[in-house]
């Protein structure tokens, strides 16, 4: 049974690969942010209980170099986040809209995968200036939570509705905002050339 889940991650991580070297032909590829825009309110919340996600200082700089240490790094968080915690509304789970945090308990919603994978990853060495917490709209309308990671091969998605790392522009949605890479505690507009939907996360 060992051997066979070792083989199926290794085929797993084949196919990332793969679209790493797909990333890395076609060139890499940046979000167009723009200016200071309303922080969501689930986040203000959360960095209100959690006072240092907001106090990530960072000087502007290049995004993190993507070796392919880090690439499996980034599959292997993705994946073990994603099937480890369960899906469960914030209403089922705190009884209120909107709560953003970590999912501590085993379960959570998009934006609790999110806040997870971003802390991980953090742990494992990536700066909070790559790791941004974004919000989008999905093709239904209906408001969603990933994490984006700047690398110098572009901009990357974690999704706890995708098995796989995207790129950004090979995913559906339309991204509509997201942390500074500068101020943790700061978000800005984002003109993906698709849509200028505001969003419906709070």
């Amino acid at each position: 049974m060992k051997k066979t889940r070792g083989m199926l991650l290794l085929v797993a991580m084949a196919i990332q690969f793969s679209a790493l070297g797909s990333a890395y032909a076609a060139g890499p590829t940046y979000m167009h942010t723009g200016g200071r825009t309303t922080q969501p309110v689930g986040h203000y919340e959360f960095c209100q209980r959690v006072a240092g996600e907001c106090r990530q200082m960072t000087r502007k700089g290049a995004p993190v170099e993507l070796t392919r240490k880090l690439w499996a790094t980034i599959v292997n968080i993705n994946n073990s986040v994603n099937s480890k915690v369960k899906p469960r509304t914030d209403m089922a789970n705190y009884g209120v809209d909107e709560y953003w945090a970590y999912p501590e308990n085993g379960y959570g919603d998009c934006e609790d995968y999110a806040l997870e994978k971003r802390r991980e990853l953090m742990d494992a060495g990536v700066p909070a200036g790559n790791l941004l917490m974004t919000v989008a709209r999905q093709p239904n309308g209906d408001g969603h939570a990933v994490l984006t990671v700047r690398t110098s091969l572009g901009e990357f998605i974690l999704d706890n509705l995708e098995t796989k790392v995207l790129s950004w522009t090979d995913t559906d949605y339309t991204y509509l905002k997201r942390q500074s890479d500068q101020n943790s505690g700061v978000w800005v507009t984002i003109n993906d050339g698709r849509s200028d939907a505001v969003a419906s996360v709070r």
